[in-house]
């Protein structure tokens, strides 16, 4: 039951990408030389909500609509390197390919499959990174 319920609301948030034009590649392009507000507005409200929804979810200690167990929200570890540096790596990746991570799955789902090259390419930099994870200075 959990999966078809994840299941459901992956395809309504994909198709929800989609149609919003997150994951045009002609909106992603024209974001970064700052020709166009349409991707920072988006981005700009989920970080917004996000923030409200997290804080909200920690200060009235919100439980699973599934299973009816808390949800906890660890703290972020200080430090402002890790973040710096991942954000560049990522932002170049973004860049390059013209997808994040979520729009990938949606751009596949609209049927444009050389996105198959993105998505095993970001898979296998994932398992990397978890290779080298413990390796890595704080």
């Amino acid at each position: 039951m959990k999966t078809l319920v994840f299941f459901s609301i992956g395809v309504l948030f994909g198709i929800t990408l989609y149609m919003s034009e997150v994951s045009s590649w002609f909106r992603i392009y024209e974001m970064f030389p700052f020709n166009s507000f349409h991707m920072y507005g988006v981005i700009g409200s989920a970080v917004f909500f996000g923030a409200i929804i997290t804080f909200t979810i920690k200060k009235f200690k919100i439980k699973s609509v599934l299973d009816n167990t808390p949800i906890t929200i660890p703290n972020k570890e200080k430090g402002w390197k890790r973040y710096l540096f991942g954000g560049i790596i990522f932002g170049c990746g973004w860049a390059i390919s013209g997808a994040c991570p979520g729009p990938m799955f949606s751009i596949l789902g609209a049927g444009f499959f050389p996105i198959l090259v993105v998505i095993v390419s970001a898979t296998f930099g994932t398992f990397i990174y978890g290779l080298i994870q413990s390796k890595l200075p704080n």
